[in-house]
């Protein structure tokens, strides 16, 4: 099994979601397997990654916010910065089951060494401990450059080094020493890109391929994404184009129009890239034999990142757009397109923030399935426990002595399968902004105001029309429901 993780990439980024940026591996995969409309994540990179691979709400794990600095000591809990001992990872779970685990690709859920990939059940990894860095080179600062070379494994060359391209080749190597020296064994490969999150760094002969087309400007480019997701069957009449920010300016009125289209040309080339590499993971297995029965999933970690990132000073202005010495943000501008038709971004609880293209491949399990797509809702919880039911393995009481909290996702195989999924009750915080989800109903708190939102999701899905006022009973039993799982999970007051 393969789970592919992208990094800062909106809803609508995708061909199959109703982009223009071309990514027809990714849009194949969804076309002959199931694609979500109702998928979460955990809000934000590190928050994201731990829900993925523990199965447990991100404090659960231990990381309630973001990681801590290599040389800090945390206190122990929630907020501790790295995954805990009272959470076990997929990876450790199926390699008790014999699988052979492997990782290419972006951590961030633990800096420290005794808390990276091979220390928590990954055979061989190579990849980006931290949370981002130049696609062009590796920072020799021995923080920076965190990654493992076994002499039996084939090793990313530096010349021309792309971070994109260094993980596909690297997750290549994995599946080919594979299949010549552990095929009587299953495996499990996690893919995690750190494309398209900032800085934007893109290949040229990338870049080429998107000039111009983003020259009408973020409204131009944002209705289209709507219309096209409309009939595709992405959204429907229900969903209502939300309104974009008043700080957000009108493409007639720039100075520079020309300099803001070219930082869309290059995080669609970033995106572009990471589809091809996934084109190659799919022709490997194809070659293989082993496309059918191997599980595909892919998704995003958080919404589309408004982050600017002026404030690093790391941009050379001499440099061009998207090429070493570069190192700028796309904004909230192209932010809000991406997350289309949603609102706001990373971080936040509104569906901009928390909902993520979701796509399975399997032919071999999902064969019976009549549609490609799914209105059933699922969570970045349940991602381990479908893979542990898929595998037939165990989610383990306890593990190396310290006794596992209890897993909090839901297995998806029954919808993979055909069904359309039960009504969920999930919960999301992160620095404060929060939100919970009770079947159609929605309710969102952590405003600077203190006030709360409450949404009906079948007749509301992107949130224009809050209904607090008019069911106060319903805020109010869902809003003691978000405090008793904030008490519980240790959720800050």
């Amino acid at each position: 099994m393969i789970l592919i993780m992208a990094d800062d990439m909106g809803y609508a980024d995708l061909g199959c979601y109703g982009s223009e940026i071309h990514t027809p591996n990714l849009d194949q995969l969804a076309g002959d397997g199931l694609q979500f409309r109702s998928f979460y994540n955990a809000t934000r990179c590190c928050p994201s990654r731990a829900a993925l691979l523990t199965g447990l709400y991100p404090h659960e794990a231990g990381m309630g916010k973001m990681v801590s600095n290599a040389g800090s000591t945390p206190k122990p809990g929630p907020y501790q910065g790295f995954l805990n001992e009272q959470s076990v990872t997929l990876a450790e779970v199926l390699k008790e089951a014999g699988y052979k685990t492997y990782m290419a690709g972006k951590w961030h859920v633990g800096e420290r060494p005794e808390h990276w990939p091979r220390q928590r059940g990954f055979d061989h990894y190579f990849g980006l401990i931290s949370g981002a860095s130049s696609y062009f080179e590796l920072v020799e600062e021995p923080r920076k450059r965190q990654m493992v070379h076994e002499d039996e494994l084939w090793f990313p060359p530096m010349e021309n080094f792309y971070m994109t391209d260094a993980f596909t080749d690297t997750a290549l190597s994995f599946l080919e020493k594979h299949n010549r020296k552990e095929q009587d064994k299953p495996f499990f490969l996690y893919l995690a890109y750190t494309a398209p999150h900032w800085p934007l760094h893109a290949l040229e002969e990338d870049i080429e391929r998107y000039d111009g087309m983003y020259d009408k400007g973020w409204e131009h480019i944002r209705r289209q994404r709507y219309e096209r997701m409309q009939k595709l069957g992405i959204i429907d009449g229900r969903h209502k184009l939300s309104a974009s920010p008043t700080e957000i300016p009108r493409w007639e009125s720039l100075d520079n129009p020309v300099a803001w289209a070219d930082r869309m040309e290059v995080y669609a080339a970033m995106v572009d890239r990471m589809d091809q590499g996934i084109g190659r993971i799919v022709a490997t297995l194809k070659k293989q034999g082993k496309l059918n029965n191997t599980l595909i999933v892919f998704l995003s970690d958080n919404g589309a990142s408004a982050e600017n990132i002026d404030g690093r000073k790391l941009h050379d202005p001499c440099a061009k757009v998207g090429r070493p010495g570069s190192y700028l943000a796309y904004d909230e501008p192209w932010a809000k397109v991406s997350n289309t038709p949603y609102r706001k971004y990373k971080s936040w609880t509104e569906e901009g923030g928390i909902i993520t293209p979701f796509i399975v491949h399997w032919p071999d399990g999902t064969h019976k399935r009549q549609h490609h797509q799914t209105n059933a809702v699922g969570h970045i919880t349940d991602i381990m426990p479908t893979c542990i039911d898929i595998a037939g393995a165990n989610y383990p009481e306890k593990f190396k002595g310290h006794a596992i909290k209890n897993i909090r996702g839901e297995s998806l195989l029954p919808v993979f399968k055909g069904d359309t999924g039960a009504e969920r009750t999930l919960y999301w915080e992160h620095f404060g902004k929060w939100a919970m989800r009770d079947g159609d109903w929605k309710l969102v708190g952590g405003d600077a105001d203190g006030n709360v939102r409450l949404f009906n999701m079948q007749d509301d899905p992107v949130e224009q029309h809050d209904l607090s006022q008019q069911k106060p009973a319903m805020v109010d039993k869902m809003k003691k429901a978000y405090d008793n799982w904030a008490m519980g999970v240790g959720v800050e007051r």
